[in-house]
């Protein structure tokens, strides 16, 4: 059995094409560095208790983002020195320099670029994490402690709930505190980003680039925006196509 496990789950069949070509860069890298690879369909909402499945029937990515926490635990407890989970929209376009950090866990770096409010032409920065990669290793003490916040947090809720509820949201609010160790090369790519990229470059793009604490060399698409109509696929998979081809200029 490998040391490394790589971790990653989506519902069948893929409502979007391009998700392929993400699961498949993930693929490669695991295979580059020798690493155990399982991809998870229904069966990683398995690992979340009945109650909240039923309190999360409507929001599914609530529930997943406590299932891959979940599923990390019990392969870590099956014998697995590292475990590393990647979502199904997250593109690893230099594998040779996607490399694991030395520390006992890391999460991804997320460099959020957005207009500042709906009438204004002003861009902002946000910079946080996200939980879109996460590694953790054998000794790690995080992986239990958030798990049982998000479970205690679900379980403890009476009301409305965001999407990343128990995701980046918690995720960010305990870095901000205890400053978890960041992977800065596995990045988030808002909208706006992205179609930059697609375009061959613009001020979003630049900005992301003075923010963010080092280049990437992999990164969410954020598959749930475009679901939304946020990109087009066009807009997508142009910017995969440059991520790939032009990986030199982003790391």
């Amino acid at each position: 059995m490998s040391k490394t496990l790589v971790l990653q789950s989506h519902r069948h069949p893929l409502p979007i094409s391009w998700l392929e070509t993400c699961i498949d860069s993930v693929k490669r890298w695991a295979g580059l560095n020798k690493f155990e690879y399982q991809f998870l369909g229904d069966e990683l909402l398995d690992y979340v208790p009945d109650v909240l499945l039923e309190k999360t029937k409507t929001q599914c990515v609530i529930a997943t983002d406590l299932a891959r926490l979940k599923a990390l635990q019990a392969y870590l407890a099956k014998g697995f020195k590292t475990v590393v989970w990647c979502d199904a929209d997250f593109l690893i376009f230099n594998a040779e320099k996607f490399i694991l950090p030395v520390e006992l866990y890391a999460v991804g770096r997320e460099v959020w670029i957005q207009y500042d409010g709906k009438n204004s032409q002003k861009l902002t920065a946000h910079v946080k994490v996200h939980n879109a990669f996460m590694m953790f290793r054998q000794g790690n003490v995080f992986l239990d402690f958030y798990t049982d916040t998000a479970e205690r947090l679900l379980t403890l809720n009476q009301g409305n709930m965001p999407p990343q509820f128990i995701g980046p949201k918690l995720l960010t609010a305990i870095h901000n505190i205890v400053q978890c160790p960041a992977l800065e090369t596995a990045g988030m790519l808002s909208p706006l980003v992205s179609k930059d990229i697609a375009n061959g470059g613009g001020s979003a793009l630049e900005l992301f680039q003075q923010k963010s604490p080092q280049p990437i060399v992999a990164a969410n698409l954020c598959s749930s925006l475009f679901e939304q109509g946020e990109m087009s696929e066009e807009e997508i998979e142009k910017c995969i196509e440059e991520l790939v081809t032009t990986a030199d200029c982003f790391c």
